[in-house]
């Protein structure tokens, strides 16, 4: 997870960053993206090592936000929250099917990976000089990292 999450970002940007800043020369703006996880901001039982992962990535974008001031780069970092995948759960879960299942059961338009896209593009097309520094992105469905609905999402009665 650390090897993925924050060394093989770094390396990218690292090896990237040359690019990305003739690029910014010649259009006047470039954009360094990173997907970390509302887990870079709570941590939950069982996922010491994903929390680590995503914490260390958020903070390697926080730095590197404040090292690129001045220039025309933006620092992206979309933070997604529960996305219905079925690699994530099956993994977290060490392949137990059944208990993957019900982290999404009856999780009414949980997110999916087309969702997150979305809104990686959504930030990419705003304006150059408007930088979202950190996009939360959860269903409405979940309030917080142990706190979603399971139902039918529906209006109260006044």
């Amino acid at each position: 997870m650390f090897e993925v999450n924050v060394i093989a970002a770094k390396r990218m940007i690292t090896t990237f960053l040359p690019l990305l800043r003739d690029g910014a020369r010649k259009h006047g703006g470039a954009d360094i993206v990173t997907i970390t996880s509302t887990a870079a901001f709570t941590p939950y039982e069982g996922g010491g090592g994903y929390n680590a992962a995503k914490y260390a990535a958020r903070a390697m974008m926080q730095v590197l936000r404040l090292e690129l001031v001045g220039e025309p780069i933006r620092v992206i970092d979309i933070a997604p929250g529960m996305v219905k995948t079925d690699e994530f759960a099956l993994n977290r879960f060490g392949g137990d099917a059944e208990r993957a299942a019900k982290v999404y059961q009856d999780v009414d338009r949980p997110l999916t990976a087309d969702d997150v896209a979305l809104t990686v593009v959504s930030a990419l097309e705003l304006p150059a000089h408007v930088n979202l520094d950190l996009v939360t992105v959860k269903p409405v469905a979940q309030a917080a990292q142990h706190k979603t609905y399971r139902g039918a999402l529906a209006p109260k009665e006044n």
